[in-house]
């Protein structure tokens, strides 16, 4: 059953490039509330933790240590079809394949520098945004 809220991170890619402002200008206008917002820096050890599931991928040690590399943006998004509708905002993977006017079509550089991470499930959407967020910092 979907549920009403999704998590997606700013990545330190976007970060950099000075990326914020417009991303959250498109979430914003999408239709997408903030639940829940901070500015923050992920050890590699916390990058390891959240992104365990993919430990056992190729991958896994260089998102890693992308992740870690500078700060981040998370956030909890609050509008009806959350997951499936910021999915579709951001768009493929590969900003080459995305679709035009999607936040990876515009502000990713690449597969790996996405610029946005954004929950697949309405499970992951929940375990990820209690890793990052306590009851107490949800408005």
């Amino acid at each position: 059953m979907a549920t009403n809220r999704t998590f997606t991170m700013i990545k330190p890619d976007a970060v950099e490039n000075g990326s914020i402002g417009g991303i959250l200008k498109m979430i914003n206008e999408a239709g997408f509330r903030i639940v829940a917002m901070k500015y923050t820096k992920l050890s590699a050890e916390a990058a390891g933790k959240f992104y365990e599931v993919h430990k056992e991928r190729p991958f896994y040690g260089e998102l890693v240590d992308y992740m870690s590399a500078g700060p981040i943006v998370a956030a909890i998004l609050e509008k009806e079809n959350a997951v499936a509708d910021f999915r579709t905002l951001i768009g493929a993977t590969d900003p080459t394949k995305a679709d035009e006017g999607t936040i990876r079509k515009i502000y990713a550089k690449s597969i790996a520098a996405n610029a946005v991470h954004g929950s697949d499930s309405d499970e992951n959407a929940q375990i990820e945004g209690d890793f990052y967020f306590s009851k107490l910092e949800r408005f």
